[in-house]
C-alpha cells in the first residue's frame, strides 16, 4: 500500500470501520446485519454512518484490507458448531442418551422475545407487565440494563415494587417451557426455544444494580419494604449497592463527617484491607495528627484475617448509610443524583 494512503486510513477504526464495510453491503445484507446488534450498537454505529459519508477511495481500501486481514485470522471451527455437536453425539450415544447429555451441557441461548424488550421504551414494557404477575415483571426487568429497569420499576405500582425486586434478586435459572409461557403471556408470542435451554439472569447484584438507578430515597423504600420480608437478602442486595470502594466517590465534607462517626478500631481495621487511593483519600480528610496515629496502628497491626477487614468495612458503610438517609451526609451514586 503506498504510504500516502497508509496515513489516509491511518485513523479508521472502531465504528467507523464497521460503517464504512456496512455501507459497502446492499440494503438487505445491511438490514441482516443490523438486525443481529444490540440497539446501544445500531445506535453508534449509524451515528458513524453519518461520520463517514465523505471517505475516500484510499480510506475505503484500507479498511476493507483491515476487514480481510482480520478475516485469514479467523478459523472456520465455530461455523454450526451446534449441529456438529450434536451429530457426534448422537453418532456416539444414540438420540435418546444424546438429547439428555445436551440438556445437561448446552450453553443458555438468548431468547429473541425478551431481547426484543430492549428495543421498547420503559412506559411501553411498564404497560406489559402491570398487570401481570410479578414474577413476570421481574423476568422482564432481569433482562433489560439497569437504568431501563430502574424506569420500569418505578412506573409500576409502589405496592408492587418491593416484591418485584425480591423476585429479581431471587430468580433462578428459568426453564424452557416456563420462559415460553412467561413470553406467550407478556408479549402475546410464542418462541420456541431449544430443548433444555435455561435463562440465567437476576440475582442480588442485578436487583442492586436495578436499585442502584432508581430516584433517591426510592431504594431505601423499597429496601425497608424488602427487610419485612426477608431481612438477609435487603442485607445482600444493599450490600451490593454500595461497596467500601465507592467511598472514593463521596466528597471530602461527607467523609470527613462519617470518619468522625467510626470508632477508632473499626476505622483502623476497615482501611488496612482498602486501595492504596482510597485510603490516601479518606486519612486526607483527617488531621494530620490523627492521620499519622490511624497509620501507625494499621503499621503496627500486622497481618489480620480478611474477614475482620470486610466486617470493618460493612459496619462503616452502615454507619454511611444510616447519616446518609438522616441527611447528615451524601454518598455519590446513581450519576448526578445523590443518596
Amino acid at each position: 500500500m503506498p504510504e500516502e494512503m497508509m496515513t489516509e486510513t491511518a485513523d479508521i477504526q472502531g465504528s467507523e470501520a464497521a460503517a464504512i464495510l456496512l455501507m459497502l453491503l446492499d440494503e438487505a445484507e445491511a438490514a441482516e446485519v443490523l438486525g443481529r446488534l444490540e440497539p446501544e450498537e445500531v445506535k453508534q454505529l449509524g451515528g458513524a454512518m453519518f461520520g463517514v459519508a465523505d471517505v475516500t477511495e484510499g480510506q475505503v481500501n484500507g479498511v476493507l484490507d483491515q476487514f480481510v486481514r482480520r478475516a485469514r485470522e479467523r478459523t472456520t471451527i465455530g461455523f454450526a458448531a451446534d449441529q456438529q455437536i450434536r451429530s457426534m453425539m448422537e453418532r456416539a450415544l444414540g438420540p435418546d442418551r444424546a438429547d439428555k447429555v445436551l440438556a445437561r451441557i448446552t450453553p443458555p441461548q438468548r431468547s429473541a422475545t425478551l431481547d426484543a424488550l430492549k428495543w421498547m421504551d420503559a412506559s411501553t414494557i411498564a404497560a406489559l407487565v402491570e398487570n401481570e404477575h410479578p414474577q413476570i415483571a421481574a423476568l422482564a426487568i432481569a433482562h433489560l440494563d439497569p437504568a431501563v429497569a430502574a424506569e420500569v420499576l418505578q412506573l409500576l405500582d409502589e405496592d408492587k415494587q418491593a416484591d418485584v425486586v425480591y423476585r429479581v434478586a431471587t430468580l433462578r435459572p428459568v426453564t424452557a417451557e416456563a420462559l415460553e409461557e412467561l413470553e406467550r403471556i407478556m408479549l402475546r408470542q410464542v418462541t420456541t426455544p431449544g430443548q433444555g435451554v435455561t435463562t440465567r439472569r437476576g440475582g442480588t447484584s442485578e436487583a442492586a444494580k436495578v436499585l442502584n438507578n432508581t430516584k433517591s430515597g426510592a431504594d431505601q423504600r423499597i429496601i425497608r419494604t424488602l427487610t419485612k420480608v426477608d431481612k438477609t437478602l435487603a442485607r445482600a442486595i444493599e450490600d451490593e449497592m454500595f461497596v467500601f470502594d465507592n467511598l472514593m466517590e463521596v466528597e471530602e465534607k461527607s467523609l470527613g463527617t462519617l470518619l468522625r462517626s467510626v470508632e477508632s478500631d473499626t476505622l483502623v481495621l476497615a482501611l488496612k484491607g482498602a486501595d492504596e487511593k482510597l485510603r490516601a483519600k479518606m486519612l486526607g480528610c483527617m488531621s494530620s495528627r490523627a492521620a499519622q496515629t490511624i497509620q501507625d496502628e494499621i503499621a503496627d497491626r500486622g497481618p489480620t484475617r480478611l474477614t475482620e477487614v470486610q466486617e470493618a468495612q460493612r459496619e462503616v458503610l452502615t454507619i454511611a448509610r444510616r447519616l446518609a438517609e438522616a441527611g447528615t451526609i451524601m454518598l455519590a451514586g446513581k450519576g448526578d443524583d445523590y443518596v
